[in-house]
């Protein structure tokens, strides 16, 4: 799950990537990888009853409700500036529209578990489209190698016959993926476009223009949304779009304060097990052995992209 990180923010932070987190930023890591685990369960029961368009539109209408009066309470919606607006329309569009509807049309023929593995890639696609954007984010040695092995545990998580075959199941796994790359995207576009807006007015911005890009489009296709749902639909609904986006946003950035932008790539390592767990308990949904090994290919690419057991491992050699 891609989320807007400014520039400001993540200079802030450089300091604090290589270091240990703070006791209180690993208890609001867990409980932010607990809160995202649980969101795909959340979206998976919602889907039950509504259709995906539905679903993006009450989550990031819900959302933005919430949190407009808090933006504008602390002052930080960004000013009526056309160009400022322009960029958030896209970032919208990139980081709510198109992976959400992607994602929740995916879930409903593969596992949440399997979603959230998929769901994954996106740090393996953000270092290939940043490399690819911006001079300073050239992909090294070390990159490569993590990004192979990430593309390895892909591959064999979705199976290769699968690749093959292209039947709705392949299908709503490859739709997994290309959101996963409009999160990367998004990230570019971020880094881009919105260097200096406050988070909080950045992330309402986008998700208000989300909506209004949302709402005509799922009125089209689907219908208007439906109030006379089951208690269970509600529950999910409420569950994915207050405290897996508007709630989970703002304790993002608390961790990003506190442990540092780097330190947040463990969340993406965190949050499958979540989603594996209660979908089996949910759902009793099963993956099978390949989904695993490659989740486990998946992790040791992103593990590598962090760098840290490398440096740790050099450091062991290099000691008496």
């Amino acid at each position: 799950m891609n989320r807007i990180a400014p520039r400001r923010a993540m200079r802030h932070n450089a300091a604090m990537n290589q270091t240990t987190i703070p006791t209180r930023a690993w208890v609001e890591l867990l409980a932010l990888a607990l809160i995202w685990g649980g969101s795909f369960l959340a979206i998976r029961t919602a889907l039950d009853e509504i259709g995906p368009l539905t679903s993006v539109l009450w989550r990031t209408g819900l959302a933005a409700l919430l949190l407009w009066p808090l933006a504008l309470w602390r002052r930080e919606l960004p000013r009526a500036d056309l160009r400022i607006w322009g960029a958030l329309v896209v970032m919208g569009l990139l980081n709510n529209a198109i992976p959400f509807s992607l994602m929740a049309w995916g879930q409903l023929f593969i596992p949440t578990g399997l979603t959230s593995i998929l769901n994954a890639a996106t740090a393996i696609f953000g270092v290939l489209v940043a490399a690819a954007v911006f001079a300073d984010e050239r992909l090294s040695a070390r990159k490569a190698t993590g990004v192979l092995l990430g593309f390895a545990g892909v591959v064999v998580a979705i199976g290769p016959g699968n690749l093959l075959s292209f039947d709705v199941t392949s299908t709503a796994q490859l739709a997994i993926l290309a959101g996963t790359l409009s999160y990367a995207f998004a990230g570019a576009w971020a880094r881009r476009r919105l260097n200096g807006l406050p988070p909080l007015g950045a992330a309402t911005g986008m998700l208000i223009c989300s909506t209004l890009l949302m709402l005509p489009l799922t009125l089209w296709l689907e219908g208007v949304p439906r109030l006379d749902l089951a208690p269970a639909t509600w529950a999910g609904i409420l569950y994915y779009a207050v405290i897996a986006t508007a709630l989970a946003y703002l304790l993002y950035y608390r961790v990003l304060a506190m442990a540092g932008s780097g330190n947040l790539l463990l969340v993406t390592l965190l949050i499958p097990p979540v989603a594996i767990l209660l979908g089996a308990w949910a759902r009793d949904e099963t993956l099978s052995a390949s989904a695993y090994a490659g989740f486990a290919l998946l992790a040791l690419g992103l593990l590598v992209l962090d760098g840290r057991l490398l440096a740790r491992a050099r450091r062991v050699q290099k000691a008496p």
